[in-house]
């Protein structure tokens, strides 16, 4: 909106103005304008959770320290999703389809996390929509993504092809186009790419939801991969860059970054009041949106494989969790104390505190590796 009024009408009247062409510019002020918002915002909604009984409730099984978190306000994601929207409306290129896509994304998995929370607090425990439930929804969500991707590829604004890290001419497209020629065969031909495409969505989605068990922790870790793919997004769409560093060009991504940006800045005001100690949890309205969103743009910015790096705790917190359950059902020990596997490290002896900032320097050392990738092709 401010973009249309400030560039595309009152330049014409006021050429500074035309500084607002540029992404970096735009990105710079989402970023503000959602720490801004977030900030501003944060003890209203705190307030209110309150008022509306809106409270985490502790699971039994959990670190015993953790007991005395109960009563806390949760569903504060709504903060993130609002901090993050309003600036990309503000200061994106709304006619972008990428951008819609990522709005649409945020908003839609907020919605499955907003369903899960809220069964929670109606039924006043830790337990709220099934797992399947969440996954059924999550792919739905997920394949709705990939489908109108698909559609962008016919018209060559979006390419299939998958994209390998260290691997600059390895690039195996994930369509069938021999199939896609047979009329009763076209729709095996994209049975490949949708699968693909639920799979790492829906995975980042919920990898992210099962970081957030301690104060600070997910968001922390979010804003550090939410800038690495800033980064990503801008180099993957300047020509320039993605020349130099052999790495796919895609001109209309561009304006993803002001997205990411407002991401980071969102992120890092939520993380003003989560931090430890914690007066407010983001629940699943911030863990699955921004995990989900991170995964969609991670798809459209053709850095899918890349994104096992810069989301690397997530990742780690997610195998804990399979390796957890897989050990005890095949050979009915567990291998950690608890998962997913923070709690391992509670357990043993470490503070919620350390756990916490050494994380942090785990997403850090994750994120910088993963940006030296797009060099050492």
């Amino acid at each position: 909106m401010l973009y249309y009024l400030l560039f595309e009408v009152l330049r014409r009247y006021f050429s500074p103005l035309n500084v607002f062409r540029y992404i970096t510019v735009r990105t710079a002020y989402a970023s503000l304008t959602a720490l801004f918002l977030a900030l501003v915002f944060g003890p209203w909604v705190i307030r209110k959770l309150h008022e509306l009984q809106i409270e985490q409730y502790i699971r039994e099984e959990g670190p015993q320290e953790h007991r005395k978190k109960a009563g806390t306000p949760t569903m504060g994601g709504v903060l993130i999703v609002l901090a993050a929207a309003v600036p990309t409306l503000l200061w994106a290129d709304l006619t972008n389809p990428f951008i819609l896509l990522a709005l649409f994304s945020l908003v839609t998995f907020a919605a499955i996390g907003f369903g899960d929370d809220y069964s929670k607090v109606s039924r006043q425990q830790n337990r709220g929509l099934t797992g399947r439930q969440k996954i059924v929804l999550q792919v739905l969500v997920s394949l709705a993504v990939g489908i109108v991707l698909l559609y962008l590829a016919n018209y060559r604004a979006y390419s299939t092809e998958l994209v390998f890290p260290f691997l600059k001419r390895v690039h195996p497209d994930l369509v069938v186009h021999s199939l896609s020629k047979h009329p009763l065969l076209w729709p095996l031909a994209y049975i490949p790419f949708l699968v693909f495409v639920a799979t790492v969505i829906t995975g980042s989605s919920n990898a992210v939801n099962l970081t957030d068990g301690l104060d600070g922790l997910a968001i922390g870790c979010t804003v550090i991969a939410a800038g690495a793919m800033t980064v990503i997004t801008y180099v993957s769409s300047n020509y320039r860059w993605a020349t130099y560093l052999e790495i796919q060009y895609i001109p209309r991504v561009g304006e993803l970054t002001v997205f990411c940006g407002a991401l980071v800045g969102a992120s890092l005001g939520f993380l003003w009041y989560n931090a430890h100690p914690a007066e407010m949890f983001m629940g699943d309205v911030g863990s699955l949106s921004l995990g989900g969103t991170l995964g969609v743009i991670a798809v459209i910015i053709k850095q899918e494989i890349l994104l096992f790096f810069v989301g690397g705790i997530f990742v780690i917190e997610a195998l804990s969790v399979i390796v957890q359950v897989g050990s005890f059902r095949l050979r009915g020990k567990r291998v950690f104390r608890m998962a997913p596997i923070h709690h391992h490290f509670e357990l043993i002896g470490w503070s919620e505190s350390k756990v916490i900032v050494r994380f942090w320097i785990a997403a850090l050392v994750f994120a910088l590796f993963a940006l030296t990738t797009l060099k050492l092709r």
